[in-house]
């Protein structure tokens, strides 16, 4: 009797940051060779996968290669059927509509799933708008935070920005952000209102595009010549002035304040 077969490989592999942009320019020779010969594909989206697989030397013709969707929408009870042609044995990539999959990215779940059953996982290298935008800000990149999206609610935005920045004055940590491309100038004024003056903000569009936005300043500059954004991936980051120390004599004033209202 034949045992349970080895499962395959789940490969993570990067894609440009811009549809048009030609895979082996940004991407290693590794892991464009990888991504060549693969033959099963879970992709964020099928059509953007074959516009990137069509950049690259595949060993069959791409309509022989089998592509499925995982999205926001999958239900997580499709997910083992996602898996399973790896636990057969078959080797996979996971491919995120930009960037790198499973950073801000449904393929998440996958790879979750995927070190359940002690599927290996290879991550690939690749760009990172994440990571391009914080090399690119001039902010900490000793401490840093990735919140992902803000509220949609202009109040509950308004007071999340606000909180951010008390937590980067406390912590000193740079926070990055993201949003949907057609709110990019909501999140943007928002932050304008919502930051004190002497708050560092960045702006990072398009990175490694031809029509790339790096831009850091103090609010205040920004409120002196606003830009109006355009609807591409757009990474925001913050730094707040650190918080000036507490001086001894304060703290135990505090201190003895804080034991008071406990009596």
């Amino acid at each position: 009797m034949s045992g349970t077969p080895s499962p395959g490989r789940l490969w993570l592999i990067p894609t440009p940051l811009g549809e048009a942009a030609d895979p082996r320019r940004c991407l290693p020779p590794d892991t464009v060779a990888i991504a060549s010969r693969l033959h099963y594909f879970i992709a964020e989206n099928a059509r953007t996968a074959r516009a990137f697989l069509k950049h690259l030397d595949l060993d069959r013709p791409i309509q022989q290669i089998e592509i499925r969707e995982l999205s926001e929408h999958t239900p997580a009870a499709e997910l083992p059927a996602l898996l399973a042609p790896i636990l057969a044995g078959q080797d996979a990539g996971l491919i995120s509509e930009a960037g790198c999959p499973a950073v801000a990215d449904p393929g998440a779940a996958l790879v979750a799933l995927a070190h359940h059953h002690r599927v290996p996982v290879h991550p690939l290298i690749g760009p990172s708008a994440i990571l391009l935008a914080l090399m690119a800000s001039g902010m900490s990149g000793q401490s840093f935070a990735f919140v992902g999206y803000l509220p949609q609610q202009p109040e509950a935005r308004l007071q999340a920005v606000r909180t951010l920045e008390q937590r980067s004055a406390r912590s000193g940590e740079t926070i990055l952000m993201i949003e949907t491309p057609y709110r990019n100038q909501a999140i943007f004024e928002t932050l304008l209102s919502g930051l004190s003056g002497d708050c560092r903000l960045m702006v990072a569009s398009s990175l490694s595009l031809p029509d790339q936005l790096i831009r850091t300043d103090r609010v205040a500059a920004w409120r002196n010549s606003p830009v109006q954004l355009a609807r591409v991936p757009t990474v925001f980051g913050l730094i707040a002035p650190a918080q000036p120390a507490t001086a001894p004599k304060d703290r135990e004033r505090a201190q003895r304040r804080a034991a008071g209202r406990q009596r």
